[in-house]
C-alpha cells in the first residue's frame, strides 16, 4: 500500500464506537482495492471511539483525531479535510446508513468518469430510504424542496459523497449544521456533478444526533448559502 493513500475517507464521530464495530469491517471490504485511509474526527465520545479506532489494524490505515469536547459535525468534516492525505475524499457517516459498498462507485465516478464531485443519492432510480419513518421522510423531503434551486442534484441534503479534493482550493468554507456536501457543490461549484443510486440504512447502533438544533441551523445555513448565491461571497459571509 503506498504511503500517501488515493482515497481518504472522512468520519466525524461522537460515541459511535458500536457502530464502527460494524462499519470498519465492511470499509475493509469495500476498499480492499483501493490504496485509501479511514479519517475519523471524534468529538470527545465518552463511550472511547477514538481509542478503539485507535487500536483498529486492518487493511484500511486509520488517523484519528480526538478534538476532546464536542464542536460541532461541520467543523469535523473540516478538520478530516485537513488530516486527509488521498486525491479523492470520500465523507460518510459513522452510524451505518452510507453503504461502504457504494464508495468504489463514487470513487470511480470522480476518477474515471470525469466528475468533480459524486453524490449518493436516495432519490436517483435504484436508490431508496426504507429506514426513513413518516416523520423523517417529512423533514427531508422540506429541506431537499429548499436546497434544490441551489444545486443541479436530486439529493442535495445527501452526507455521502466523495470529490476531488483540489475543489477545496477554490472557496473558503463556513458551513452550518451538518450539510457540508451542500456547502461545497454551493461555493466551491463543481462540474460535473453525478448521483450514485444508494440504499439509506437505518442506523446500526447509538442513537440519531438529528433534533430541532440541527433544523435551526440548516435553515440558517441554507439562508447564508442563498445569499452566497445571490449577492456573493463576501456579502454571504456576514449573513447571520
Amino acid at each position: 500500500m503506498p504511503s500517501d493513500p488515493r482515497v481518504s475517507v472522512v468520519v466525524p464521530t461522537y460515541n459511535e464506537r458500536a457502530s464502527l464495530e460494524v462499519l470498519y469491517p465492511e470499509l475493509c471490504t469495500a476498499l480492499h482495492d483501493l490504496p485509501s485511509e479511514l479519517v475519523v474526527v471524534d468529538d470527545g465520545s465518552p463511550d472511547g471511539t477514538a481509542a478503539y479506532v485507535e487500536s483498529l489494524h486492518g487493511t484500511v490505515q486509520c488517523v484519528v483525531r480526538n478534538r476532546g469536547r464536542k464542536l460541532g459535525l461541520a467543523s469535523a468534516v473540516q478538520a478530516g479535510f485537513a488530516l486527509a492525505r488521498g486525491d479523492v475524499i470520500v465523507v460518510m457517516d459513522a452510524d451505518g446508513s452510507h453503504p461502504p459498498s457504494a464508495i468504489p462507485a463514487l470513487v470511480d465516478a470522480v476518477t474515471r468518469g470525469g466528475a468533480e464531485f459524486a453524490v449518493g443519492s436516495r432519490y436517483m432510480p435504484g436508490g431508496s430510504a426504507p429506514g426513513f419513518g413518516l416523520t423523517r421522510r417529512i423533514i427531508s423531503r422540506g429541506a431537499t424542496l429548499l436546497a434544490r434551486p441551489l444545486v443541479p442534484v436530486r439529493d442535495p441534503m445527501s452526507g455521502f459523497f466523495a470529490f476531488d479534493r483540489r475543489l477545496l482550493d477554490r472557496a473558503s468554507l463556513s458551513p452550518l449544521g451538518f450539510k457540508i456536501g451542500l456547502e461545497i457543490m454551493v461555493r466551491c461549484r463543481p462540474r460535473p456533478i453525478v448521483e450514485i443510486p444508494i440504499q439509506f440504512r437505518p442506523r446500526t447502533a447509538g442513537e440519531s444526533k438529528l433534533g430541532h438544533g440541527q433544523i435551526g441551523q440548516y435553515v440558517r445555513h441554507i439562508g447564508r448559502l442563498y445569499g452566497f448565491r445571490l449577492f456573493g461571497s463576501r456579502r454571504a459571509s456576514t449573513t447571520r
